[in-house]
This record gives C-alpha cells, sequence and structure tokens, in this order.
C-alpha cells in the first residue's frame, strides 16, 4: 500500500531492539554510588498566560520556544554542562562506552530506499545499504544483478565533516535512466532533492530545496513532488510549515520554473503527496490533514484530462492505490473493513457501490499490501508477527510465504512485469536481512544477510498478555537470558507508544545487548492506540481516550513488579516522540512505580503543539486545545502542566536535538525547566541531554548514538544502583 503521507511525518516509534550475550547478574556495590550533586540552572520566567475557554493557563517559560535566540542557545549549554558534569562523574561511564562500540561493529544490511519503501531494485540495478560497523552513516551501494559486484553509489560519510548529513532514495524513473534522490542533514526533516544519472553514475545540476514528505514521481523526463515554501530565516526549524503543494520539475531546469500541478490555498494544513501507477498512466493526488484520514485524486493523463476526479473522499478513512490493471485501480483501505481489505475502484465510476472487493477482511490486520509482478502481496499482523500471503490479481489466494521465523517483515515492492521482487526480515533474535524472492516458483534466497557476534540460543523471548485497568488483555514481549532468575530484582527497561496507528514489532538491534548481558529485561508493551490489532485498537487509546495509554503502560508496570520479574527501584520507563509524551504522563501519575525515566523527543506541551512545525498534523490523533470541548482532556494529562510540587520523581533523563523539526525541543526544554524548578530537592536527578546538530532521530550518526547509548546505560544504572559486569572485568 502506498502509505499516506503523513506514514513520514507521524511521531515516530523508536525502534525495538534486542541484543546479545549474557554474564552475571550484577550486584550493588557502595563504593560505586557516592552521592552526585546536581544544582540546575536558574532558569528566569516571564509573565506569560492565556485563556483556554475560561481557563487561565500560565506559561512562564513561553521564551524557550524561541530555539535560535542567544539566550535559549546559552540555556542549552548551561543544562548540558550540568548534565554532562554528573554523567562524567560516573566511574564506569567509559567501560560502558567502550562495550557499546564494540557492539555496534558488525557488518549490517538495509533498504537505500527509505523507513517507509523496503525496495531494492531501480531500473537494472540493485541498490543496499551497509555499514561496517561503525560509519556514521551507513553507504548505498549498487550491483548489477544478484551477484554482481558491489559499487558505491553514494557515501554520506563525505558530505560533511561531522557525519551529519543522511541520504534516502526516492524513486528511479521507469527507463531506468535517472534515479531521484533526497539528503537530510543534521537530523531535520527538510530535504533537498536531487537526481543521479545511472548511464554515468554522476549527479545532474538538478537541485530541489524546501521538500519535505516528498516522493518523485517520474513521467517523460522530469517528475512530481511536494514542497513547502521556503521558511523565514532563523524559523526554519521552528515555524509552522503551510501550503504544501505539488510540483513538476522537468530534468535540466531550474526549480523556479517547475510547473504547480496543484495547491489548495483554502485549507494550508493539508499534506500533499503524488504518485503515478506502474504503467504511468493515473496520477494521484493524496490529500490528508492529519496522520490519518485519505481523500485521493485521480487524474487520467493517457485521456488528456485537465481536472481531477475524486475516487476516495476524505477523511474519515484511509486508503491508498497499490496498483492497476485494465485501468482500473487497486486500492487498500479501512472502508467497510477496521482490519483492512483489498478492492478494485473504477476511476470513471468510482462510487463505492461500484466498488469490486479483491481481497476480503480478515480477523488480523492487514498491515500493508503491494502488487509487484502480477500479484497482490498481502502483508498481515497476526498478534504483532508478519504473515505474508500471494494472491492473483484477482484476489484468488496462491499461498502464504515462509520464512525464517516469526518476526517482522517489510518489502515485496516493484514493477508490473517483474519476476523478483525482495524482502527484508526481523526479529528480537535475527538481525536485519535482505532476501530475494522468485515470484513464479515462490522461493527465498539470501540476497544479503547480516551476521551479529551473539548466540540467539542464549535469550528467551516470551509474549505475555496482562490485564489493563479495564480489564483488555495488552500484550508484552519480554526477552531476557535463559536462566534468570525471576526473584523480582532484576533491572528491567519497559518501552511503550501507543499511538497514531504504529505498531511495534520484533526487531533487532544490538544497543539493548547492555542490558541483557548485565541480567535484565527488556519489555516492550503492544499499549492501546497502536496499530497492532487494526482500526479498533488505535481508536481506543485515541483523543478522549488517551488515558487509555497511560493505564495500559502502568498496568504493565505493576504486572513487571507483581510477577517478580523486578521491583521499583530496578525498573526504567522509556518512550519517544509519542512514546515521550507517554513517559512524562506516567510519571505524573505513578512515579511510584519507576526509577528511572526517558522521556525522548516528547510532545509535552498538548496546549501548545500544533503551533509549530508539522505539530497541527497531530490533531486528528490527540485533539486541540484551541477547541473548548477537546481543551480538558488535553489539560488532564499534559506532562508539563501536570508536574507535581515536589513529587518524588524518579531520576529522569529529558533527551531532545536542536534540529528537531519533527517535535520541536521547546517541548523538552519547557518540561525540564518545569520538572526541575517544582522539585528542587528531589532525591534523584532530573536532567536533560540536548544532542548538537541533530533531529528527531532518523539519520543520526552512529558517533552519537554510541554517545547517547553510553549515557543511557550509564544514567540507568548508577542510579539503580547496578556495577556493569564490564567494570568488575577492568
Amino acid at each position: 500500500m502506498k502509505k499516506n503521507v503523513l506514514a513520514g511525518i507521524s511521531l515516530l516509534a523508536a525502534v525495538i531492539i534486542f541484543a546479545s550475550c549474557g554474564s552475571e547478574v550484577p550486584v550493588e556495590s557502595a563504593n560505586e554510588f557516592s552521592a552526585i550533586s546536581v544544582t540546575y540552572p536558574n532558569t528566569a520566567t516571564v509573565d506569560q498566560s492565556d485563556d483556554y475557554h475560561g481557563t487561565l493557563v500560565n506559561d512562564p517559560y513561553r521564551w524557550l520556544e524561541y530555539d535560535t535566540a542567544a539566550n535559549v542557545e546559552a540555556w542549552v549549554t548551561e543544562q548540558n554542562d550540568v548534565t554532562f558534569g554528573y554523567l562524567n562523574q560516573v566511574s564506569f561511564r567509559e567501560s560502558i562506552k567502550t562495550r557499546i562500540t564494540d557492539i555496534y561493529d558488525y557488518t549490517r544490511y538495509g533498504s537505500a530506499f527509505g523507513r517507509y519503501v523496503t525496495k531494492f531494485k531501480a531500473g537494472d540495478h540493485y541498490f543496499f545499504t551497509m555499514n561496517d560497523g561503525l560509519q556514521d552513516q551507513s553507504v548505498i551501494y549498487h550491483q548489477d544483478g544478484v551477484d554482481g559486484d558491489p559499487q558505491v553509489f553514494i557515501d554520506p560519510n563525505t558530505l560533511t565533516e561531522d557525519g551529519t548529513a543522511a541520504v534516502t532514495l526516492i524513486s528511479a524513473s521507469k527507463d531506468g535512466k535517472y534515479l531521484a534522490y533526497g539528503v537530510n542533514k543534521a537530523g531535520s526533516d527538510w530535504q533537498d532533492l536531487y537526481v543521479m544519472d545511472l548511464e554515468t553514475m554522476k549527479p545532474l545540476d538538478d537541485v530541489l530545496n524546501w521538500a519535505k514528505f516528498s516522493n518523485a514521481a517520474w513521467r517523460g523526463d522530469g517528475f512530481y513532488y511536494s514542497r513547502y515554501p521556503s521558511p523565514d530565516k532563523g524559523m526554519e526549524y521552528s515555524s509552522k510549515n503551510e501550503y504544501h503543494k505539488i510540483y513538476y520539475h522537468k530534468l535540466g531546469s531550474n526549480q523556479s520554473e517547475d510547473e504547480l500541478v496543484y495547491e489548495d490555498t483554502s485549507n494550508p494544513l493539508r499534506y500533499h503527496s503524488v504518485d503515478l501507477t506502474n504503467d504511468e498512466r493515473f496520477l494521484l493526488i493524496y490529500i490528508s490533514q492529519g496522520t490519518e484520514g485519505t481523500e485521493i485524486l485521480c487524474r487520467d493523463l493517457e485521456n488528456g484530462q485537465k481536472g481531477f476526479t475524486t475516487i476516495f473522499e476524505g477523511f474519515k478513512f484511509n486508503a491508498g492505490v497499490i496498483g492497476s490493471t485494465d485501468a482500473k485501480l487497486i486500492v487498500q483501505t479501512d472502508r467497510d473493513a477496521a482490519n483492512q481489505h483489498v478492492v478494485l475502484i473504477d476511476p470513471a465510476n468510482p462510487a463505492t457501490d461500484q466498488w469490486k472487493v479483491l481481497i476480503e477482511e480478515k480477523e488480523s490486520l492487514l498491515e500493508r499490501a503491494s502488487v509487484t509482478g502480477g500479484k497482490i502481496f498481502a502483508n498481515y499482523l497476526q498478534d504483532v508477527a508478519s504473515h505474508v500471503y500471494q494472491h492473483s490479481l484477482d484476489g484468488t489466494l496462491e499461498h502464504e510465504i515462509e520464512f525464517p521465523g516469526l518476526g517482522t517483515v517489510e518489502g515485496f515492492l516493484g514493477g508490473d512485469d517483474d519476476t523478483e521482487t525482495f524482502f527484508s526480515y526481523t526479529s528480537f533474535t535475527s538481525p536485519k536481512s535482505i532476501y530475494r524472492y522468485d515470484i513464479n516458483d515462490g522461493a527465498s534466497s539470501g540476497f544479503k544477510l547480516t551476521e551479529a557476534n551473539f548466540n540467539p540460543e542464549d535469550y528467551e523471548i516470551k509474549q505475555v498478555f496482562y490485564p489493563s485497568k479495564d480489564g483488555t488483555e495488552v500484550p508484552m514481549f519480554l526477552v531476557y537470558k535463559k536462566g534468570m532468575q525471576q526473584d523480582g530484582n532484576n533491572p528491567t527497561l519497559l518501552y511503550g507508544y501507543g499511538g497514531f496507528n504504529i505498531t511495534i514489532t520484533p526487531s533487532f538491534s544490538a544497543s539493548r545487548l547492555v542490558l541483557l548481558e548485565n541480567g535484565g529485561v527488556l519489555a516492550i508493551a503492544n499499549l492501546r492506540g497502536g496499530g497492532e490489532y487494526g482500526e479498533v485498537w488505535h481508536e481506543a487509546g485515541k483523543l478522549e481516550k488517551k488515558q487509555t495509554v497511560f493505564d495500559d503502560c502502568i498496568s504493565a508496570a505493576e504486572y513487571l513488579i507483581s510477577e517478580k520479574y523486578t521491583n521499583a527501584d530496578r525498573l526504567a520507563l522509556e518512550g519517544r516522540s509519542n512514546g515521550g509524551l507517554l513517559v512524562g504522563a506516567v510519571i505524573n501519575q505513578r512515579s511510584d512505580l519507576f526509577k528511572v525515566a526517558y522521556p525522548g523527543v516528547g510532545v509535552m506541551d498538548m496546549l501548545r503543539f500544533h503551533r509549530f512545525t508539522v505539530g497541527w498534523g497531530w490533531t486528528v490523533e490527540y485533539g486541540c486545545a484551541d477547541t473548548a470541548a477537546h481543551f480538558p482532556f488535553l489539560y488532564a494529562y499534559s506532562p508539563i502542566h501536570n508536574i507535581k510540587e515536589n513529587g518524588s520523581y524518579p531520576a529522569v533523563m529529558v533527551t531532545t536535538a536542536d534540529h528537531d523539526d519533527r517535535v520541536v525541543p521547546a517541548h523538552s526544554f519547557k518540561y525540564a525547566a518545569t520538572l526541575q524548578a517544582k522539585n528542587l530537592n528531589n532525591e534523584n536527578p532530573l536532567l536533560i541531554r540536548i544532542d548538537v546538530n541533530a533531529g528527531h532521530g532518523a539519520g543520526k550518526p552512529i558517533s552519537k548514538t554510541i554517545d547517547e547509548q553510553t549515557d543511557f546505560w550509564t544514567f540507568m544504572f548508577y542510579n539503580m544502583k547496578v556495577v556493569p559486569i564490564y567494570q568488575k572485568e577492568v
């Protein structure tokens, strides 16, 4: 299914990661944990208040919203000085960094076409990313033929001195001559678009600026794409993004000459994405006014249509065109099917009563579908694991595709005439590997297989179901070393997200190895608000029902403690983005359950989030404080507005980045300032760690990741009074 443009804009779920190797459970050592005094910067306040439907709300740290102002930059420096001054006093910090550096030093592969487009072929070339271990950015390679000799296509590490430029391939022209790619710098969502000549392997002079959340839909000697007007200087990373437009760029021309194809001046806060069917007949405009709900417009380029026909009216349901056949569109949608189905729509007669259902809705969620090589590939989520079925174009089931085990599968993209396609597979004990699939005989074979230095047989993976506050059974994955004693004393990390219909599925990464080999437990709760069980599961945790997500998380913590996996002095809570909001809300409500908390790049001011960059797009998920009916429930849980005076908070390390233009750092700045000011005598530290020249998370250099993970585990172990095994081995 072609993702709603918001799929790339939603608050990203942090990748759930697994690790390896085990050793003895670490013990406390009084000599390692002498008190570290913390003196917080004196954050200035301003006399600022706002009237929300008769309720006066103070906002004393409003000045921290202007992240490029000199006084804000000075505040960032002061806060980082305090945080790193604290971490530098922990004796085992360097031994953890040494271990993490070693963990990351293994060769790994991935798709070069971005997070939501698991694709490996363009034209006659095969593309993939490879990182030899410690390269800041993975290098993009190409090869001719499945067994061809890999050659460097683009090395992002050569684009900047600090390794903060990330490159994503977007799409190739149908004739295979050109390929469009995007470059993001310093973690920003802003993207510059470039074009590579695939015959000479040299870039053209074409450069398109201020693209964001854009495809490149090729037709003729150019392509369609999306961009915003140029932002005001100094406000590139914080000003509200408005008037997303569709343009056509002809190769060799200046961007100023690009043809405006579609705009909507009456609705500046809508996203517009563009695509073409594989036969290049139908031009498709996707319109969204938030992170869910789709409208699709269609223009028949073959018959010279000038305007657009609305084939899917927004914005109550989601839909994506996944292919075409006989001048009709194959569409995946949740209209009349909460768990999604596949239908055939005639653009000349798109009324719903004329739709033909090709693949019926099932009890399991149809997470994504694609059309490749004359087949429909339907990827279902069954208890948070992928199952993929191959169908003919008329919807007839042919067979289920076999995988190495229960895990997460992405891919099966390509052209109508392709006889092969590719998919990636990962699980908690399997690093992401790439497989080739023969469409004719249904056989899979390894294309780029990743191996890490660990023995998966050393670990146990368990899926449990625990009751939430209202009795709903919520699934949770637990990962730990076999033979672990369930004695209530294991250091445990609980990770949660719960929002935007995003599913947290099994995946592998080495960075959680530090926890597992120190006798710890990794717990991943599949909270409501996510997409694990379709739209019903999502709806149960959005808008006025958002408290349900927090209840699910609190119940997960209570389960881990009651079942003696851990105790409140050995339990940490982590969440990023929407998950950062989760952490902030939960520790306001139940600080007694946790010793450590990590609200990462979180949405912490629920009254003003819609005023920055693309935050307005989240109102369909959260609501909007400007609406009288929404204000009460937003105000009731907004992390900043519910911080308690002397609330006995766990040790908190807020994380954000100065170039985050998804969830602007002002959220974390204001949250940390409020938390510190109201809890000066809290027995646990309340710190904020602010990355410089980094963004929301995507494209972060390995060197910065290693530094961040070092501080993550240092902070957790120190406050739990756990001596890591590496320190004892020195």
